[in-house]
This record gives C-alpha cells, structure tokens and sequence, in this order.
C-alpha cells in the first residue's frame, strides 16, 4: 500500500506530517516507541529541507510516499531544492557538541540510528531521499 502526501516548505506545516505519518503507522507491526522514533527520523529529513533546502518558502514543496509491505516501510522524500546527501553527512563528536555548547547537528545522527537503511540520489533537479524500516511482528 502507497500513502502521499504534499508537504509545503512551512515549518508549521511539520505537525501535518506528525498528523500523516501517526496514521499511516497505526496498525502497523511497530511498537509505539518504534513509531514515535520513526516519525522523529522522517520529520527530521523533512524540517532540515524545510529549512536549509528551501530556506522555508511556503510555495514550494517535498513529495513523501511510504511505501508499506509486510517486512518494510519505505519513506521516500522527493525535493527540487539544494542537494544535501545525509550519506556523505560527517558526524560531529558528541563529546564536540556537548563542550561547545552547538545546537543542531544531531538530528541526522538519530535519523541514522532509527532507520534500517538510507539511500539518497539526485537525478537531474530532484533529489530523492529514501529512509526504510524493516517491520518485526508484534
């Protein structure tokens, strides 16, 4: 089964993904926790293309499918903005972060962490992110 949604680059429009993803994870074979994680990881991607990709114009837009199977979610994220590969991303030291006192730069380290697999292409102007959780059974 495929769920779409249109998500404007507005960051009061990420509580419309919370609202999306909430329901498209129910009744799946993730724990609460699991789900509460994955919606972090997908909302994370989505807020830092918001942001830094489209620098938050509201008239322009990110394509998110998941793509649900038995075994596997797939969230594939679908923009026209400023490239940015979460693979070639350099983690920072925590102990770095926590000394200087940085905020932001964890974000990508929990996605990372979440999510069984990442892929990221960019084919002529769309780059394409896809984050895949694979489903335990209750």
């Amino acid at each position: 089964m495929n769920h779409k949604l249109k998500l404007y680059c507005d960051t009061t429009r990420l509580s419309d993904l919370r609202h999306f993803l909430g329901n498209v994870l129910e009744g799946t074979a993730l724990t609460e926790v699991d789900q509460h994680q994955v919606i972090l990881a997908v909302e994370e991607v989505c807020a830092n293309l918001i942001i830094h990709s489209h620098e938050c114009n509201p008239k322009e837009c990110i394509d998110l499918t998941v793509k649900e199977s038995d075994e596997l979610m797939i969230f594939e994220i679908r923009d026209f903005g400023q490239g940015f590969n979460i693979l070639e991303y350099q983690e920072p030291e925590i102990s770095f972060v926590m000394k200087t006192k940085r905020k932001g730069g964890l974000g990508i380290i929990l996605v990372k962490r979440i999510m069984d697999k990442i892929e990221f292409e960019t084919k002529e102007n769309v780059n394409t992110c896809r984050l895949y959780k694979i489903l335990k059974s209750k």
